[in-house]
């Protein structure tokens, strides 16, 4: 096992009914700045609610949080909080209304006239940030218990970190997911599949924890995935699918041991150029990359087969195929897609996203740093 540091400060509250809870959890004095994406908060009653529990505090609300949040409506949201002396920050929603909080939280300090510079390695540079708190609308991102965020700039997605983003404290209420699109429930259980195998499907290391944990996430993801899409109120199957999500990456399953991202990074500029949901985007990739670096990730992949899918019998060779095709075989049970064709992206579209990684820097991907440039071509044409 590698050495490592685990810090995760996050206080979780887990179940139904529980918003009222939040009076105990923002200070009393708190001037409180709600953060959401679109209308549904308000449709399905979940933000009246917040801010019935919130009463007796001045509240702010900004809405409005696009998927794949953006850099200057962040900004906009920066601008009131420093203009209204906000001391709190509620997000309410999923991964993107989430992880654009934790970039409001720490721009709304920066002290220079480049807040940009905190995607582009500079949020270490933050010295203090604006305490923050999640209510989760959205399995799938894990957002709510680290330290991380996905923002888009000049077209790209760049990611920052900083322990002053992880949440002081997440709601985690499964039935606040009830009315959630069968399609986002879909890319939800694909963003917690792929987050555990970027962390596992890599090269051994002896982490037996880690190991074990990450293939019980996969394998309650792939038991519970399709029931709850068409059970959506089934409150243990969703209850399972919240808490798989969070676990995926709260960082436990990766402390230790050899972590990839490829698939992440690859999976963005489809997103970035194309429009395409992220959790689509890695169900394209991910089967492409693993199949062409087999003989790289060969002792995991076997283990993948024999330990996820019950893969017992067969050559090396044909135990990892195996694998591959029982997970583009899973994702698609989802309505979810896998090739780029099925997106109408074609083979004119590659030259667009290697660029977008060369600008990046991305040339050495992987937990081995041996997807360059042409290897991350060779996984988009394998994905046609």
């Amino acid at each position: 096992m590698l050495n490592f540091d685990f810090y995760n400060p996050t206080h979780i509250v887990f179940g139904k009914e529980r918003l009222n809870e939040l009076d105990k959890l923002v200070p009393q004095n708190a001037k409180v700045l709600i953060t959401y994406g679109g209308g549904s908060v308000k449709k399905f009653g979940t933000l009246p609610k917040v801010t019935e529990a919130l009463k007796g505090r001045e509240v702010l609300e900004f809405g409005g949080i696009e998927p794949n949040p953006r850099f200057e409506t962040l900004m906009n949201a920066v601008d009131v909080v420093k203009k209204e002396n906000i001391d709190f920050l509620l997000a309410v929603g999923g991964g993107s209304v989430m992880d654009g909080t934790k970039f409001i939280a720490l721009a709304a300090n920066y002290k220079g006239n480049d807040p940009e510079k905190i995607l582009m390695g500079g949020a270490g540079t933050v010295e203090e940030a604006v305490p923050l708190g999640t209510v989760v609308t959205l399995p799938a991102t894990g957002s709510e218990m680290n330290m991380g965020g996905v923002v888009t700039y000049n077209g790209g997605k760049l990611v920052f970190m900083s322990p002053l983003a992880f949440p002081k404290f997440s709601f985690l209420d499964p039935t606040l997911t009830y009315s959630l699109p069968k399609k986002q429930v879909a890319n939800g259980v694909v963003d917690a599949f792929v987050h555990t195998t970027e962390q596992y499907l890599t090269f051994p290391v002896d982490g037996r924890f880690q190991d074990r944990t990450a293939e019980g996430i996969l394998q309650s993801l792939i038991e519970i995935g399709r029931k709850t899409m068409d059970e959506p109120e089934d409150y243990d199957t969703r209850a399972n699918l919240v808490w798989n999500a969070t676990m995926a990456l709260n960082g436990v399953i990766g402390s230790g041991v050899p972590q990839d991202w490829a698939t992440h990074m690859l999976g963005h500029e489809i997103t970035a150029f194309y429009g395409v949901d992220h959790g689509q985007s890695l169900a394209i990739v991910l089967p492409s990359l693993l199949r062409l670096r087999k003989e790289g990730k060969k002792a995991k992949l076997i283990q993948y087969a024999e330990r996820v899918w019950n893969i017992t019998t067969g050559t090396d060779d044909e135990k990892m195929e195996q694998a591959i095709t029982k997970t583009e075989e899973f994702f698609n049970s989802l309505d979810v897609k896998t090739k780029l064709s099925d997106y109408g992206i074609d083979a004119s579209g590659i030259d667009l996203m290697i660029g977008g990684l060369e600008a990046k820097g991305l040339k050495a991907l992987s937990e081995t740093r041996d997807i360059t440039l042409d290897v991350s071509r060779q996984i988009y044409e394998a994905a046609l």
